[in-house]
């Protein structure tokens, strides 16, 4: 039977999907399932890795009977990730040691700070193009290593392993056989060197992680083993990658002048630079880029923490809405914010301001300050974060970005885009699909198993939704950046102590 299909397995923050796509890289299917967020601590966010792999093998499953297919229609399978979320679990039972320690997490902000003070921040960011903040798994695999009873002595008898959630269901897909990772998502770890593409000797004895639980590292695009799993049975697991490199790639951004950026829980600008890591200047990152060969690539990145949250936070917390898609109209019934600024650090500052202390501020309210204008707020606070990514990647490239390609869930909100075009004074470019995270893992599959030929038919496919041009000049865009400096200035001094 021919197989002519591709299934991409999305494992996001809130909620697990997986999709199918065709030969024209149409997507065709979708399944998804959320599951619970855990915030034990202030500052504090876990999930729990079974509960995550339950909800992707079901979806991966349901997406194929829905569809009326079964493992012969497939010719592979992908595995995009929320990335430095990290998992230690032992390699004879499969069990979690603890629950896995979430991205947002920031409960080793003090060990960041020691390793600071103990000058060695400048070692970490020329090694792995990182900076030392709780955003990344090394500092959370120590944490684990040296607060869960027993786990330090386990790892050192080669016990135990730790993973990020691709590596996660990798092993549980294949029943436990098979212990790898991709070079994006070990790029993200504060253990990798990107420079030679290997775990760090030094940066490991540091941080006193035993190698023994570290998974091997391949390419993106790579045979990683086969499915073992009910319903899965034999499909080849060819591509895995970080959600934000994965969308990069699926984006079809291929050259340097281009840029995307992902709205989903947080924000993710990624701009590649070619084969040769260029450190940052404005505080941003250098990570790696999605590959199939064992050849490196490289991109700037600048992450915001806290993007489409802030709407769920609005919905959830202080309901606000019903749904987050009634957000749009709601903003839109206002002309303005009235004069208020939500800045949603609730997990610190990211790039390029890299304030973990920071906590989110509300700033301007008024007796006349209504549910409209909180609203639109906090829109408007999504693209003021990622302008201040984008203003810092123009300075570190020296060119102006010509267009911005954007994706996730909050990229179909239209009152949002264009009010981040207006912000950023660039054209805003909506693909037809927006799962570019689940599409650019389906391409990296594809490319490695033959399904397609070259990223040339990838960029042949990538087709625009909707383009949203700049409405107001590029003084009235100075104009609003103003206030959002004012509330940031506010937020950074809140978390002065």
């Amino acid at each position: 039977m021919p197989r002519d299909y591709i299934l991409a397995l999305d494992q996001g923050t809130t909620s697990s999907r997986a999709l199918l796509f065709d030969r024209e890289g149409h997507q065709i299917g979708i399944e998804q399932r959320e599951f619970s967020q855990h915030f034990p601590e202030d500052g504090w966010v876990e999930h729990d890795a079974n509960q995550i792999w339950a909800t992707q093998s079901a979806v991966a499953v349901e997406v194929l009977s829905r569809n009326q297919m079964d493992a012969e229609d497939i010719a592979a399978i992908g595995i995009a990730n929320q990335r430095e979320t990290t998992v230690l679990w032992h390699r004879t039972t499969g069990q979690p040691l603890h629950r896995a320690i979430v991205w947002q997490d920031r409960r080793t902000a003090g060990i960041c700070q020691n390793l600071r003070s103990a000058g060695l921040e400048a070692k970490f960011q020329e090694k792995t193009g990182l900076r030392l903040d709780p955003y990344f798994s090394g500092t959370k695999l120590k944490w684990l290593l040296d607060n869960v009873p027993g786990a330090r002595a386990q790892a050192e008898r080669g016990e135990i392993a730790f993973g990020t959630i691709d590596s996660w269901i990798l092993w549980n897909l294949t029943r436990g056989r098979i212990h790898k990772t991709d070079s994006t998502n070990a790029s993200r770890t504060l253990l990798y060197n990107i420079h030679d593409g290997q775990w760090d000797a030094e940066l490991l004895s540091i941080l006193n992680i035993p190698e023994t639980v570290l998974p091997e590292v391949h390419p993106s695009g790579h045979f990683f083993g086969e499915a073992a799993r009910a319903g899965l049975e034999g499909i080849p697991v060819a591509a895995m990658a970080g959600d934000q490199q994965a969308a990069l790639f699926g984006q079809a951004c291929f050259a340097p002048g281009q840029a995307k950026n992902t709205y989903g829980t947080g924000c993710f600008l990624l701009r590649p630079i070619g084969s040769k890591p260029s450190p940052s200047r404005h505080n941003l990152l250098t990570t790696l880029a999605c590959t199939t060969s064992d050849h490196l690539a490289y991109a700037t990145e600048g992450s915001v923490f806290i993007g489409g949250a802030v709407i769920q936070w609005l919905r959830d917390s202080l309901g606000l809405l019903k749904d987050a898609s009634q957000s749009a109209a709601l903003a839109q019934s206002v002309p303005d914010s009235g004069g208020i600024h939500i800045v949603p650090a609730f997990s610190g500052l990211g790039a390029p301001h890299w304030d973990p202390e920071a906590r989110g501020t509300l700033c301007g309210i008024t007796r006349g300050t209504s549910a409209a204008h909180l609203v639109r707020a906090a829109l408007e606070a999504i693209a003021f974060q990622s302008a201040d990514v984008l203003r810092a990647m123009d300075a570190d490239h020296g060119i102006p970005l010509a267009e911005l390609r954007v994706d996730g869930g909050a990229s179909r909100n239209d009152f949002l885009m264009q009010f981040q075009s207006n912000l950023m004074q660039v054209p805003v470019l909506r693909p037809e699909i927006t799962e570019t995270t689940a599409l650019g893992v389906a391409y990296l599959a594809g490319l490695t198993t033959g399904f397609w030929k070259d990223p040339s038919t990838l960029v042949q496919q990538w087709r625009v939704e909707k383009r949203f041009e700049p409405m107001i000049s590029a003084d009235q865009a100075d104009t609003l950046s103003d206030g959002w400096r004012r509330a940031l200035h506010a937020t950074k001094a809140w978390s002065e102590k």
